[in-house]
C-alpha cells in the first residue's frame, strides 16, 4: 500500500482526492493536514467520507509527512514550493495540486503570480503532469506539477493541429483563439462576494481578459508540441453551475487535406481519458461530471477554413484531483486508471 499524505484537506480539490483515494486499492491516506481545522474529523467536515476516513486533520507542520512515501498539495499557489525540498530530502515524493511548478522560467513565473519563488532549483526537476504528452517523464519523477484545470482542456483540444501542424503546416499557429467557460469550484473554497450564488446566478461574465496566469501555461504545453512559440488569445468566463470546464478553440486552417476527425481519433486512440466524439457531435458538461476524461468534438463548420474544437473537463477531476491521481498511478507503476472514474453523474 502507498502511504499518502495531503496537505490542504479542505478545499475542493482536498476533498476530491479524498473521495477519489478512499477507493484505490493501492493506497492508504495516512494523514490530512489543515491548518485552520486541526484536530476536527475529516468526515465532521465531509459527512460523504464517513466510514472512509477516520482521521482528523493534522497540523501542516506534522512529522507525519515525512514518513509518507507521497504527498499531494491541494493548497493555494506559494505554499508547495516553501515544503516540497524538504520533503524531497526525505525521500517523499509530491506532486503539487496548485501552479508552484508547471513554469520552468522563474521570471515568468514570479511575473504572473505575483511573489518571489522559494525554491528555483526544482523549477527545472519538475515534471509537468499532463499524462498525454509526458507520460514517461512522469513514471520516473519525484516532483510532478499537476496542471491547471484550464490548461488541461485547451491542451488536449489543440494537440492533435500543432502537432501535425509543426511540421504540415495544418493551421496557423499565430492566430489560435480560446473561449473557455469555468463553474465556481475553480476559484477554491473560499469565501468570497464575487463567487456567491447571488453573485453568479442567473449571470455570466468574462474575466482576466487582458491577461490570465493560464496563458502562459497553455503557451508552453502548445511549445512543446510544435518546437516554437504559438500566438494565443485565451479568455475565461465564469457561469453559474458548480463543476466543469466548457472550451470552445478555434484555430485556422492552412491546410484542408487533413481529415480532421482521423486526426483525433487517431492521436487520442491509446488514450484512457480522451474521447473523441463523432464528428459534429454536441458537448456538455455534464457528461463528464464526477469523471477524469476530457471529452473533445472536431469540426470545420460550412467548410469555412476555420477549425472549432470543443473539449470539457471536470475541473475538480481531469482538471485537478483525478489527474494528480492518474499521475500518482504511472509514478507507481500502477494502471494508469485505476480507481478513477469514467462515468458521469447524470442528472
Amino acid at each position: 500500500m502507498i502511504k499518502v499524505g495531503i496537505v490542504g484537506g479542505t478545499g475542493y480539490t482536498g476533498s476530491e482526492l479524498l473521495r477519489l483515494l478512499v477507493h484505490h486499492p493501492g493506497v492508504a491516506v495516512s494523514v490530512v493536514t489543515s491548518r485552520a481545522d486541526a484536530g476536527t474529523r475529516v468526515d465532521a467536515m465531509f459527512p460523504q467520507l464517513r466510514g472512509h476516513v477516520e482521521l482528523e486533520f493534522a497540523s501542516p507542520d506534522t512529522p507525519a509527512l515525512s514518513d509518507c512515501e507521497l504527498v499531494f498539495f491541494a493548497t493555494p499557489n506559494g505554499t508547495a514550493m516553501q515544503h516540497a525540498p524538504a520533503l524531497l530530502s526525505a525521500g517523499v515524493r509530491v506532486i503539487d495540486l496548485a501552479a508552484d511548478f508547471r513554469l520552468d522560467q522563474v521570471e515568468v513565473w514570479e511575473h504572473w503570480y505575483g511573489m518571489t519563488h522559494a525554491a528555483p532549483s526544482l523549477l527545472g526537476e519538475a515534471v509537468y503532469g499532463l499524462p498525454e504528452i509526458n507520460r514517461e517523464a512522469i513514471r520516473g519523477a519525484r516532483l510532478v506539477a499537476n496542471p491547471g484545470c484550464y490548461p488541461t482542456a485547451v491542451t488536449l483540444g489543440l494537440l492533435p493541429l500543432l502537432e501535425t501542424g509543426a511540421e504540415a503546416g495544418l493551421v496557423d499557429k499565430d492566430r489560435l483563439i480560446c473561449d473557455v467557460k469555468s463553474g465556481v469550484t475553480g476559484a477554491g473554497r473560499k469565501a468570497s462576494t464575487g463567487l456567491l450564488m447571488a453573485e453568479v446566478g442567473e449571470s455570466f461574465k468574462a474575466y482576466s481578459v487582458s491577461g490570465h496566469r493560464h496563458q502562459p501555461e497553455i503557451r508552453a504545453n502548445l511549445r512543446r508540441a510544435t518546437g516554437q512559440e504559438v500566438g494565443l488569445t485565451f479568455v475565461p468566463h465564469l457561469v453559474p453551475m458548480a463543476r466543469g470546464i466548457e472550451a470552445t478553440l478555434y484555430a485556422f486552417l492552412t491546410d484542408d487535406r487533413t481529415d480532421l476527425q482521423t486526426l483525433y481519433e487517431q492521436r487520442y486512440a491509446d488514450e484512457p481519458f480522451v474521447d473523441v466524439m463523432p464528428s459534429a457531435a454536441a458537448l456538455e458538461t455534464r457528461s463528464v461530471r464526477g469523471t477524469n476524461l476530457c471529452r473533445l468534438s472536431v469540426v470545420e463548420p460550412l467548410g469555412n477554413g476555420v477549425v472549432v474544437v470543443q473539449s470539457v473537463i471536470d475541473n475538480l477531476v481531469k482538471g485537478a484531483a483525478g489527474q494528480a491521481v492518474q499521475n500518482m498511478n504511472l509514478m507507481f507503476g500502477l494502471d494508469e486508471a485505476l480507481a478513477l472514474p469514467t462515468v458521469g453523474l447524470v442528472p
